[in-house]
């Protein structure tokens, strides 16, 4: 009977029935009164989102001392926001010894060996080693379900410290929970979404974890190795994008080719990731676009793909993706980020302020809202905001090094040098193959007067992002810049070919122009300067530097030919002896031409009065 009825349980839970399931597992429970089917029901009234029901189950007796029950009661509480409450069930102290990292197997595994090498020694201290590590690994299989279940809730305890804002804790705990269970998705998740680690702290995390790990779960027949390495490989594939990215195409390619994952959503964003770090965002957009055509409520891809929209341009993209998202999802912060996004690309700067300011109540640890809010005020010139804003996402997000580059950013256009080159450095100790981050060390370097080093810093952004393959227009402001530094030093001529290819990558502003003729005035070429002014004017006409200059080129050339020197008069005198030539050799035709002209009655300066007039 008992297994019939939880037969009936169990399919209508697989339907969704959870009504029904409630009620023949409620009878059930009165017949057998068993823990187990207590833990059922309790996960039942969990799904169907009566979780005080499932408190009131799960706290009876001395079933909370079980690791399943706990972390069910915990969760119940997490879902009603009761984070306090959660935290006291779960304590705050990980079981550090349940960690396994892959150093701590390399150990065991050295263990081992040492144990058979030692035959030669004794066959008796042998045999005890090689029992004591085969009675260790016994216990560790057998309390395998309750292992995950320790890990489960180390998930748990991390979600309660973000709620305290405590994220140096709530890391720990995401980090241990991983290396207790390396299956734990939900907690890399979080340290990877909420940018806790930097980019080498995430690599250096992911070569501790122990995949091995994974085999005793592998079904009999499977491979446990390849296991191992397919949950590395999608592992890699969340990590930053601005280190080691040649292990990072490798796993790429291996989900691609050898599992066949190419088209898979994850995959396809993990490569828009990759090429949008490298400027390459007609290419990332293509692949964002083809994940929400799969699935178009995407909410891991949308925020990617909103910034690409917005930084082509695509204003009409926007509008219709957050006029859908409104529609469909109202209740989600990504919603109102997008709503924020169009407006910030339409310059409408108070109604992005405020959608991106709801998008961040919604959710105060994500992280796009929090920056597309600083941006507003940046767009704005309120410094002071600006810089209280990003000081709080680099606060809630402190292993990227974004919020401390526009902190920097910032600094540079208050002149406040000294604490600019702060935060950039602390930017560039995280990530070393940002372009922008390192052309804003070159700004930083160009206003304290360290012109070398300022060159250096524009080469060094200009050579990552050639190594990258970005499109070279991306790289326009850094070129931009290297020329401004080399005019300054006095190198001219690479100056001048450094402002001609801004120009030539279409950067056709007044300022460009002007300056290119400066630095031409410079190298005492006055009339090139005035040909590259007159394009800057045509562009700006109250250009005031542009004008200046140019009224001193004009001044440089008053009393010399266009040709200027020998090249001029040589033409003079060759056009003198050409009219000479014309003169002695067609005269009478062309007076007789001229005359035939005038008897028709043509009135060219008189000349007809003239002959009507008697003598």
């Amino acid at each position: 009977m008992e297994t019939w009825m939880r037969a009936w349980r169990d399919e209508a839970v697989q339907k969704h029935q959870y009504q029904s399931a409630i009620y023949v597992g409620d009878k059930l429970l009165a017949l057998t009164n068993s823990n187990e089917d207590v833990l059922a029901l309790a996960r039942i009234h969990f799904e169907n989102c009566t979780y005080t029901r499932a408190l009131s189950l799960v706290t009876r007796a001395d079933l909370v001392q079980r690791a399943p029950a706990r972390y069910l009661a915990a969760h119940c509480h997490i879902k009603q926001n009761r984070h306090e409450d959660a935290l006291g069930i779960l304590g705050e102290k990980n079981p550090a010894h349940l960690i396994t990292t892959n150093d701590s197997a390399r150990r065991k595994l050295q263990a081992v060996t040492n144990g058979l090498t030692s035959k030669q020694h004794g066959k008796g201290n042998a045999s005890s080693r090689l029992e004591r590590v085969d009675r260790s690994e016994e216990r560790e299989y057998a309390d395998r379900s309750d292992v995950k279940y320790e890990a489960a809730m180390c998930y748990l305890r991390g979600l309660c410290f973000a709620k305290r804002n405590a994220f140096d804790r709530a890391k720990e705990c995401y980090k241990d929970a991983v290396r207790i269970d390396v299956q734990c998705f939900e907690a890399l998740d979080q340290l990877m979404k909420n940018a806790l680690m930097s980019p080498g702290e995430e690599w250096d995390f992911l070569d501790s974890l122990n995949f091995d790990t994974i085999g005793p779960d592998v079904s009999e027949g499977g491979d446990a190795q390849e296991a191992a390495d397919l949950v590395r490989n999608l592992y890699i594939t969340r990590m930053s994008k601005y280190s080691r990215t040649e292990d990072f195409t490798n796993a790429l390619d291996t989900l691609s080719t050898h599992y066949r994952l190419s088209q898979n959503p994850d995959i396809l964003l993990a490569k828009a990731d990759l090429l949008s770090s490298t400027s390459q965002f007609e290419a990332a957009l293509v692949l964002t676009s083809s994940v929400l055509d799969q699935d178009p409520y995407n909410f891991a891809c949308l925020p990617l793909h909103l910034a690409l929209l917005y930084q082509l341009h695509h204003t009409t993209a926007l509008f219709a993706l957050s006029h859908d998202l409104a529609d469909t999802h109202p209740l989600e912060a990504c919603t109102w980020l997008a709503v924020g996004t169009y407006y910030l690309s339409t310059s409408r700067i108070p109604e992005a302020r405020s959608y991106f300011s709801k998008a961040s109540l919604m959710d105060p640890h994500f992280g796009p809202a929090w920056i597309g809010f600083a941006h507003t005020f940046a767009a704005e010139g309120e410094s002071d905001q600006a810089i209280a804003a990003y000081s709080t996402a680099a606060r809630l997000f402190q292993g990227t090094h974004l919020p401390r580059l526009f902190l920097g950013m910032q600094q540079i256009q208050l002149d406040n040098l000294a604490i600019a080159r702060e935060y950039l450095t602390s930017a560039y100790e995280m990530c070393k193959t940002d372009p922008l981050l390192i052309n804003e060390l070159g700004v930083c370097a160009y206003k304290e007067g360290d012109l070398e080093s300022a060159i250096r810093s524009f080469d060094l952004a200009l050579k990552i992002a050639d190594d990258n393959e970005a499109p070279p227009q991306q790289s326009r402001e850094a070129r931009l810049n290297l020329a401004h530094a080399l005019r300054k030093s006095g190198r001219l001529a690479e100056a001048l070919e450094q402002f001609d290819e801004v120009i030539r990558l279409g950067l056709r502003d007044a300022s460009v122009f002007a300056a290119k003729g400066l630095v031409l005035l410079e190298l005492e070429q006055a009339f090139e300067a005035t040909v590259a002014l007159h394009e800057g004017l045509a562009i700006s006409p109250q250009d005031p530097l542009a004008s200046e200059l140019l009224a001193k080129a004009l001044g440089l050339l008053e009393g010399e030919g266009v040709l200027g020197g020998a090249d001029e008069e040589a033409i003079d005198v060759g056009v003198r002896n050409r009219v000479q030539e014309l003169r002695k050799g067609g005269g009478g035709g062309r007076a007789r031409s001229r005359g035939v002209r005038h008897s028709d009655g043509m009135d060219v300066d008189g000349a007809a009065d003239r002959l009507r007039r008697p003598p």
